[in-house]
């Protein structure tokens, strides 16, 4: 009864006009956030060399709007009262330093969104930071959004999948440089004058993960010709059944980054080795998400179906066609997906139709995930080269390698002598190109996936998928 009670109190605020991204203190905090980002250099500070620099007066007026903003939309959200204080705090020790390399600690350590994991409670996010996938620049953001954390995954986080730092999270507005690919907010990306001994939170948007998922899933069966049995058709057509996935897919993979057999020296994005062992690693996430996802079915979770549906499809269809092919892991890990899927007949291209055993996938998907752990559990007896090897080895089993890769010649191409992270520099920036059938689905989806930039559940975009 309190949950019925909670929620429609929820929808009565939001039929009101009570969200807090409906205020007109919510127009002006973005108003005066658009205000400051252009007169920003890549590092935040204010370039007041530019052709056309603003005077320090205009920059402080629209700090100025932004703390009378937030004061104003404080009471709105009193969960965060910490660090809205430390934020005003941190706007005005920035201006009255003259606007330099915004350091925004103090605040950053103040905000603790999975301290209080409920369902539709909203935040206020403001920080100087770059936007995975989005702007590289660490400009001023705005973001109003709102926890995804229904009371089925709360019990699954508790019993099965502990992940105490995971925040499942909705757009309600933002900024400009959230009107792009980027769907994470993550606690390393904000300006700070040193780095927090860890991280406590992190957030990532499943209403825009979903939304995109459709949009982009919808136009490869229509392009491919895959004939969906009724569960899957359904999925593709219901928004909140697909960030329900999501939300699943993405904790459990948030978590595995620190489970199951790591060598000594755990993958991580900040380390300096070939982009193939990013690739496995975020594969292996998947991948154990869809494993985990296989077991909740058997259990009777109702969002586990979905989920392996959701892991295969953006696995398969967006993410080997999505961004350039300068280095792109996620890529990677997609046309190794198809590739094996597709060798041991779970998928066939014929006739210009793409035929799925549906059966027989979650069986064949978790044989690739078996031979990924296999290769993690291995890499504690290797040196890292050894390692790199034998991870290239494994993904050329199914992927060809470029024909003029020094990689592809096998150690004695290589100048040994060097340290590993130096024979990085002798991967290619595509060092698995494309297969004929995927350049010709790239042509075909390239509109559609450029069209989900800044894409949620609520825009015309998310809404008409």
């Amino acid at each position: 009864m309190t949950e019925i009670l909670e929620r429609a109190t929820q929808e009565g605020r939001k039929a009101s006009g009570e969200r807090l991204a409906d205020q007109p203190a919510w127009n002006r905090l973005k108003d005066a956030v658009e205000r400051i980002r252009p007169w920003q250099r890549k590092d935040g500070s204010v370039d007041f060399e530019a052709e056309e620099a603003p005077r320090a007066e205009e920059v402080r007026s629209a700090v100025e709007a932004m703390v009378a903003a937030v004061e104003e939309l404080a009471p709105r959200v009193p969960h965060d009262a910490a660090y809205l204080e430390a934020l005003v705090e941190d706007l005005r020790r920035w201006a009255d330093d003259g606007f330099q390399v915004p350091d925004f600690l103090d605040s950053l350590l103040a905000f603790q969104p999975a301290a209080r994991r409920e369902d539709g409670l909203e935040h206020l996010v403001v920080f100087p930071m770059y936007t995975q996938n989005g702007n590289p620049d660490r400009n001023f953001e705005a973001v109003a959004l709102r926890m995804v954390w229904p009371e089925w995954l709360a019990e699954l986080e508790r019993t099965r999948y502990d992940n105490p730092l995971f925040c499942g999270i909705a757009f309600e507005d933002f900024t400009a440089g959230y009107d792009t690919n980027s769907a994470v907010l993550f606690p390393e990306t904000i300006a700070v004058r040193e780095a927090p001994e860890r991280f406590t939170w992190g957030g990532i948007f499943c209403d825009r993960e979903a939304a995109r998922f459709r949009r982009v899933s919808e136009a490869a069966v229509d392009v491919l010709g895959i004939a969906l049995p009724d569960d899957v058709r359904a999925l593709l057509a219901d928004q909140d059944r697909c960030q329900e996935a999501f939300v699943l897919w993405d904790m459990v993979h948030d978590r595995t980054h620190s489970h199951g057999d790591l060598p000594f020296d755990p993958f991580m994005i900040k380390q300096r080795q070939p982009f193939w062992m990013y690739g496995l690693e975020e594969l292996r996430c998947d991948l154990t998400a869809f494993k985990e996802a296989v077991k909740l079915e058997a259990d009777g979770v109702a969002q586990a179906r979905d989920v392996q549906t959701a892991v295969l499809f953006d696995r398969m269809f967006r993410f080997p066609v999505t961004g350039e092919r300068q280095r792109n892991y996620d890529g990677l890990g997609g046309q190794l997906l198809f590739a094996y899927l597709h060798k041991h007949d779970v998928v066939r291209w014929t006739d210009n139709t793409l035929k799925i055993d549906w059966e027989r996938a979650p069986q064949v998907t978790n044989a690739l995930c078996a031979e990924i752990e296999s290769l993690y559990r291995d890499g504690i007896d290797r040196p890292k080269l050894v390692h790199w090897f034998a991870g290239y080895e494994l993904v050329s089993r199914y992927l060809a390698p470029h024909p003029g890769s020094r990689w592809a010649k096998g150690p004695d191409a290589l100048d040994l002598s060097l340290p590993p992270r130096k024979l990085v520099d002798d991967v290619l920036p595509d060092e698995f190109p494309l297969s004929m059938f995927y350049e010709a689905l790239s042509k075909k989806l390239k509109r559609v996936i450029a069209a989900t930039r800044g894409i949620t559940a609520t825009s015309p975009e998310g809404a008409a998928a």
